[in-house]
């Protein structure tokens, strides 16, 4: 067996030298705030883009060949007297300025400038609002930093003229800065909320503050880890957020469980040094074996191309790292360090003598909801996995009509100024321009007769308002100017603008862009503009996942047997997991794809965020694994103290049940308190992963641990922990166990009668 001894040095040294881990915690908190906070803060919100796509190519080509390449910064200018009022003109002119003397921004049109019939797409159906649009160089990274700085003097109502900036880098920036604003109100709904759980959990107020203060370490430190990382790699800025998120939930519930397995030893009257060593040897492994699996499934992203979504691996990764780091340095010092004085400040006892109960440490296991819930859905076992399996099916049917997109500026609050500028151009404006579709000849050589021919066809296509090709502007097959904008050639290349009425994120703007595809090109062509790096950035995700959904499973098999010893129970982790997390993404495609439930206060756009249902089923299934690990490390450790009978297993399940129930829910509270903190954030897709998780984990620890397991454990039987004989001689060699047996450390059963085998029997 492989052993984990390293975990009985982290006890000797809590035990020896419990003021210097703590003078070096505090010394890493210090350093990491003052380096990394900062430093995570100045994260750009961008990453959606997949390197290499066609879009990405397009617009390359774009750039190097014709300084063209880059996103669109579009300014509404809103003057209730009228667009062509001269406080109107005053303000455009400013901003066309501004624009014009920028060596970021380049093809600068006006409504007030540009020649018929052009300027009347940049005028409002009202005639009150008119257009300054611009293309801002550089890649997502550099656009959305050019594009804040340019918008940001310009913005605001001044006499009366209202000017907002939008496009997709504006939406990129002002995403950042709600990103950080919700951050904050993430931290300061989160921590009083979870220290007064943790107070009702523990009894004692200085005993909550234990897991905070691991918290607080590991927060500190995967931001400065973050901000390292982002000098040599992307990060996103919602990586932070993910971290702060991940690092509040796993820190506090991998000490919770060290703590409460503690506090269970010290009960047992095993003295405290020996209680801690027993601790570490046990609970120390759970917990290191269950982040090992959190942190792996959460790596599993970074296989995809976008370094938004591997930020947020790594996010995931440096949070599970730190919060396990905490929860074995940290907090077996702190509890050394305290003493008997962890206990004090214990609310909970006069509470039960008040109400006439026992508080959980006076109960005997037989006391314990978890275990006759345990007990009941053993007894009827197969209604139980018929109902419960149903029920989350039913749930997760939703799941089956999910639509993948990218976001835009409908995942920003209304008060936002890409949002409303965006709001403007799709209620108040014919063309869509954040709908404008390029088409790039990489290798064009030929005269100006074949693009126009080219542009002509083009033209007809249903929806297309209008082509701009080098020489000339064609609507309906007809040319209709000679001042065309946004399209060039020369000898080597040659490239298009088509204004569009389409929604570029909608099924009509993804059927509008295999008719334009359809179109016979003079030439080998690339297309870029919001549709196709929708279909692209989507392509990235769906392409790989099945590549994630492998790795997972292999992972979950693997870690599993070399826990268990069994090659039924990874299987079974498997189904348990996948229908949970099906049930939580049924409940986000009928609220935020579908609008019910008035989308939970956001837009619905018809599609979800397509990076979401990956984060969310890596993070989920991660969490669902870590109360799998805690479950079955405690079954299987009264399994392995039995006679191994049909009876014994279903005795370990209810014990494991009884033992490890009360700390999953209290850990699902937590972590449901802090997803419910996420969830109240500004940015939608940040929204929906937070009511994704807390919907995930209330569904795994409340109706698929203490229902589901036991009916399939018990259905199961022995065969629960069957494996072939060579993966059983496998699994004696190099499987994982605790440093000391565990024969006769668990008293546990003196407090359950023996029960005869017919209890059990499944209706």
């Amino acid at each position: 067996m492989v052993r984990f001894r390293v975990l009985g040095r982290c006890a000797e040294l809590a035990l020896r030298r419990p003021r210097a881990v703590l003078v070096a915690a505090l010394a890493v908190l210090v350093a990491a705030g003052v380096y990394g906070l900062p430093a995570s803060l100045k994260l750009p919100a961008a990453g959606y883009d997949v390197p290499g796509s066609m879009s990405d190519r397009a617009d390359r080509v774009m750039e190097q060949q014709f300084g063209a390449g880059g996103y669109t910064l579009v300014f509404t200018v809103r003057a209730p007297q009228g667009a062509d009022s001269a406080a109107a003109r005053d303000r455009a002119a400013a901003i066309s300025a501004a624009l014009q003397n920028s060596p970021h921004s380049r093809h600068v049109l006006s409504y007030w400038t540009a020649p018929p019939p052009l300027n009347a797409s940049l005028r409002s159906t009202d005639a009150t609002v008119g257009l300054v649009v611009a293309r801002i160089g550089g890649n997502d990274r550099e656009a959305t930093t050019r594009a804040h700085d340019l918008a940001e003097p310009l913005i605001g109502e001044v006499g009366g003229v209202d000017v907002q900036a939008g496009g997709q880098a504006m939406t990129y920036s002002e995403g950042g800065r709600q990103s950080r604003d919700d951050l904050f109100l993430m931290e300061a709904i989160a921590f009083p909320l979870t220290f007064i759980a943790l107070v009702w959990i523990f009894g004692s107020a200085l005993a909550a503050l234990v897991p905070l203060a691991v918290a607080g370490v590991a927060i500190a430190a995967s931001a400065a880890a973050l901000s390292l990382i982002n000098t040599f790699a992307s990060v996103s800025v919602f990586a932070v957020n993910l971290a702060t998120a991940l690092c509040l939930a796993l820190a506090i519930d991998y000490t919770l469980f060290v703590v409460s397995r503690y506090r269970e030893e010290l009960a047992r009257g095993v003295p405290r040094d020996r209680a801690l060593v027993r601790t570490m040897n046990t609970a120390g492994r759970t917990v290191t074996y269950s982040a090992l699996i959190v942190a792996l499934t959460i790596a599993a992203m970074a296989v995809f191309p976008q370094y938004l979504v591997r930020s947020l691996a790594y996010a995931g990764v440096v949070s599970v790292g730190f919060s396990l780091l905490g929860s074995l340095l940290v907090a077996p010092a702190l509890v050394v360090f305290l003493g008997d004085r962890i206990d004090a400040w214990d609310i909970r006892r006069p509470l039960a003598r008040l109400l006439g109960r026992g508080t959980p440490s006076d109960r005997t296991s037989t006391d314990n909801g978890w275990y006759r819930v345990a007990i009941f859905a053993m007894r009827h076992a197969v209604p139980v996995v018929v109902v419960v399996g149903g029920l989350l099916l039913l749930v997760g049917a939703p799941a089956i009509g999910m639509k993948l997109g990218y976001p835009d500026d409908r995942v920003l609050p209304t008060s936002a100024s890409a949002r409303a500028t965006g709001d403007t151009l799709r209620t108040e404006f014919a063309q869509n321009f954040a709908g404008t579709v390029y088409v790039v000849l990489p290798e064009y050589t030929g005269g100006p007769n074949r693009l126009n021919d080219y542009a002509r066809a083009l033209s007809r296509v249903d929806g297309v308002l209008a082509v701009n090709a080098p020489g000339a502007v064609y609507a309906a097959g007809q040319a209709v100017s000679i001042n065309s904008y946004d399209a060039a050639a020369d000898n080597r290349a040659a490239y298009l603008s088509i204004s569009s009425t389409r929604d570029p994120y909608s099924d009509a703007g993804r059927d509008q862009l295999a008719a334009l595809r359809a179109v016979d090109t003079p030439a080998p062509a690339l297309y870029g503009g919001l549709a196709q790096r929708n279909l692209d950035n989507v392509r990235g995700i769906t392409d790989r996942t099945p590549i994630v959904i492998a790795v997972i499973a292999l992972m979950t098999f693997v870690l599993i047997f070399l826990m268990t010893g069994s090659v039924v129970l990874p299987v079974k982790a498997l189904i348990m997991n996948v229908l949970s997390l099906g049930a939580a993404f049924g409940v986000l495609v009928w609220i935020f794809q579908n609008g019910h439930l008035g989308a939970a206060g956001t837009t619905a756009t018809g599609h979800f965020t397509a990076f979401i249902p990956p984060l969310l089923a890596c993070v989920a299934y991660a969490l669902a694994m870590d109360y799998e690990v805690f479950v079955l490390s405690r079954v299987r450790e009264e399994w392995l103290n039995s006679s191994r009978t049909v009876a014994d297993n279903e005795q370990a399940v209810g014990i494991g049940l009884a033992r490890t129930g009360r700390i999953v829910t209290a850990a699902a509270t937590v972590m449901i308190f802090v997803f419910i903190a996420m969830s109240a954030g500004q940015v939608s897709f940040m929204r929906g992963l937070g009511i994704g998780l807390t919907v995930g984990v209330a569904l795994d620890a409340f109706l698929v641990r203490p229902l589901l397991v036991p009916a399939a454990m018990r259905l199961m039987g022995r065969f629960n922990w069957w494996a072939p004989a060579a993966l059983s001689r496998f699994h004696e060699r190099w499987g994982l166990t605790e440093e000391e047996t565990v024969r006769n450390h668990s008293d546990v059963s003196k407090n359950i009668p023996q029960r005869d085998n017919r209890e059990f029997v499944a209706d």
